[in-house]
């Protein structure tokens, strides 16, 4: 099966594309079929690239992409009128942008994830269920830290798992998100699910989940240390993607959760 990488100049293209040329996935008969790239690049390649993904879209048997939200949704619409399996990784995407993904995967199978890590999609499940059997008494917190690069916040992963806790609850987090919190506040409101965000040094991804109960609190935490972890789930979605019909997906469905 050949796996094209969109964005394979960029810090997570480049994992993956070192990580799909191990022989862990030779042995599942993937092979490499190149990369697209937004910019001229001054770096050379050893591997196919363009600035064309149409033109890496017609050599991939499956595309995983991190690129931006922007590319990622033309990628989606390239996806769909080529019927072409799409892992999509990128972060910063909207309602409006999901929407479009959905549209999309009517012609396509297409997996969307801010986190492709096996580790993180079982805490959305152990979220998503406490938050269930603990109601609104308890008081959610999610803290999310990452390198100094990251341009978007909170989080793809931390909103994912705000979705996961109101979901529990049988919420919209729209509706009890708490974002922002400065000078006279006020008192917590109930059943809202606060947000903290930190931002620095080369962090990879740190997520922790509190639930606030009277006079006792549970923890639940990932830390993410290394970049490969995401390359490997993101391999291991176009794998399994690749035999599945058109429709949008998440890292759930591949782990059966």
């Amino acid at each position: 099966m050949r796996v094209g990488v969109a964005g394979c100049s960029g810090r997570m293209g480049k994992s993956i594309i070192t990580e799909l040329l191990t022989d862990r996935w030779i042995a599942h008969g993937l092979e490499l079929a190149g990369g697209s790239i937004q910019n001229d690049k001054k770096e050379k390649f050893d591997y196919f690239v363009t600035k064309d993904p149409e033109e890496l879209f017609k050599k991939s048997d499956v595309i995983i992409d991190f690129t931006s939200p922007g590319a990622g949704l033309a990628h989606a619409a390239l996806a769909a009128s080529l019927a072409t399996p799409l892992v999509i990784g990128t972060t910063g995407l909207d309602a409006e942008d999901e929407k479009a993904l959905q549209s999309a995967a009517k012609t396509a199978p297409i997996l969307y994830s801010a986190n492709m890590s096996v580790g993180l999609n079982i805490l959305l499940a152990q979220v998503e269920q406490t938050a269930a059997r603990l109601g609104v008494e308890w008081d959610i917190e999610i803290f999310e830290a990452h390198h100094k690069y990251k341009v978007d916040a909170p989080s793809g992963t931390a909103l994912m798992l705000g979705k996961a806790a109101a979901k529990g609850r049988g919420e919209d987090l729209d509706a009890v998100a708490a974002f922002a919190r400065h000078g006279k506040t006020g008192i917590r409101a109930p059943g809202a699910i606060g947000f903290a965000v930190s931002r620095g040094g080369d962090v990879v991804g740190e997520h922790k989940v509190t639930f606030y109960g009277e006079g006792e609190r549970i923890e639940f935490g990932h830390i993410a240390t290394d970049r490969s972890l995401f390359a490997r789930g993101a391999i291991r979605a176009a794998l399994w993607l690749s035999g599945q019909k058109p429709g949008l997906y998440t890292m759930r469905d591949v782990l059966d959760l």
